[in-house]
């Protein structure tokens, strides 16, 4: 059946399988990679005996009895919001792209078919052009590659890793920002202006002929795997705890072996776990390699982020504090040492301790420290705005007030803003957006 559906593909639409054609069954067209700048033959779903075969074998993708066979996911993970294949085709393709009927079947458009139409007969997709193809991890590599070639954008030609950096910067806090709100569309684009930054310098460097895209899905690919070894491995790991200590060990046997210009080793990695059995869950003390684990860190992440990371680092080898109540402690402490100082530099210095102690109680309390401060900026602005709307109301500027007027006109704002929350909460209608509570 397969060669006669080739034969007719060759002889009505000029397309050779030794050019490249792929050939999918319905029923599989979910859980399989394919492109659409290749022709897709699509056959009806084959009849499955019951207990038969599964369409999907072996979907982990590895031996028998590997525990990744127990992983089926509904689709090929990176498409599992279009699991059904009609949605993940139309996903993929414009909805004018030719359906081609095939063994005598009509030719149709993608948004004329059904579900039904697909099963009846074996239908080619026609590849789609390079510029065209926008849902396919290939898609956007093509653009890229095609901004930076002859005859492409004179902006994008002139650009260099360095002139990009502040860039990456900017989408990487956009998509901070969109996370605020959770999974939206907004988000999806977000998540796209930061990939593409990835892209173009993967393109970049593949230009120099030191590495390309897939170099870097492989880096990271691997990175993943190797410190996963209580899901790929036979590691057990039955708590949040170990696996963070595994995590760490693991880094820092891949630290070693980078050291010495080799790669980390399973047996490497087996030992560096099998310690982290055998240490105690909490040492009194600092570990004395402490620096080494922070190795890695971005100098320029924001100075919030970078002290939230080194206190999960410290934290994932126990040395932390033993509960909230004793961080407070040392928060009074700090500013107490603060208020004593005696110097300019020595306030910087308290200052800046008394600062990493608060971002450790946000750490402790499940916080994010660049998040909550970033919603208090929001929410600060949000009032002070309201503050000077309230004062224009009553014919006055804020230079010329004095503070006490200024404080009693900041509560004031507090409690209209709290009578607007428990109306919206009244009428959960209103507005229709998402609201902070006020505090």
């Amino acid at each position: 059946m397969i060669a006669a559906l080739l034969e007719e593909v060759a002889s009505r639409h000029g397309l050779l399988a030794g050019d490249g054609i792929q050939v999918l069954a319905l029923d599989v067209v979910p859980h399989r990679a394919f492109d659409p700048s290749w022709p897709l033959v699509l056959l009806p779903a084959e009849p499955r005996s019951p207990g038969g075969a599964s369409s999907v074998p072996n979907p982990g993708g590895g031996a028998p009895g590997d525990p990744r066979d127990d992983f089926e996911p509904a689709a090929l993970p990176g498409r599992g919001a279009h699991a059904e294949p009609l949605a993940l085709l139309r996903s993929l393709y414009p909805a004018d792209h030719p359906v081609l009927g095939l063994g005598g079947a009509p030719d149709r458009t993608l948004a004329e078919v059904d579900p039904e139409i697909l099963a009846s007969a074996p239908h080619l997709l026609p590849p789609v052009a390079p510029v065209d193809n926008l849902g396919s991890p290939y898609g956007l590599p093509w653009i890229v590659a095609r901004l930076r070639a002859p005859g492409g954008c004179p902006w994008d030609r002139e650009q260099t890793h360095e002139s990009l950096r502040p860039f990456l910067l900017e989408e990487a806090y956009e998509v901070y920002d969109a996370l605020e709100h959770g999974g939206t569309p907004e988000l999806a684009g977000e998540l796209g202006d930061l990939l593409l930054q990835v892209v173009l310098h993967a393109e970049h460097a593949a230009e120099e002929g030191i590495f390309d895209l897939q170099d870097v899905y492989r880096s990271i690919a691997a990175k993943i795997v190797r410190r996963h070894p209580h899901v790929f491995g036979d590691v057990r790991a039955g708590t949040v705890g170990q696996v963070l200590r595994n995590w760490e060990a693991i880094k820092a046997a891949e630290r070693a072996a980078s050291a010495t210009g080799g790669d980390v080793s399973d047996e490497a990695i087996s030992r560096a776990v099998s310690a982290t059995d055998a240490a105690p869950a909490a040492p009194a003390q600092p570990v004395p390699d402490m620096p080494a684990a922070f190795a890695g860190l971005s100098k320029t992440l924001p100075a919030l982020a970078y002290a939230q990371e080194m206190g999960i680092r410290a934290a994932a080898l126990g040395y932390d504090w033993p509960d909230i109540e004793s961080i407070i402690d040392k928060v009074e402490e700090e500013a107490v040492e603060l208020l004593e100082a005696g110097t300019a530099e020595e306030r910087r210095e308290e200052f800046g301790d008394l600062l990493g102690v608060i971002v450790n109680l946000g750490r402790k309390l499940g916080l994010d420290a660049e998040s909550a401060l970033r919603a208090g900026n929001a929410k600060f602005a949000r009032r002070f705005a309201l503050v000077e709307r309230m004062a224009a109301e009553d014919g006055r500027t804020l230079d010329r007030m004095t503070f006490d007027e200024l404080d009693d006109l900041w509560n004031r704002a507090k409690s209209r803003e709290r009578e607007a929350g428990a109306g919206a909460a009244r009428d959960p209608g209103a507005g229709g957006g998402r609201r902070e509570e006020p505090t």
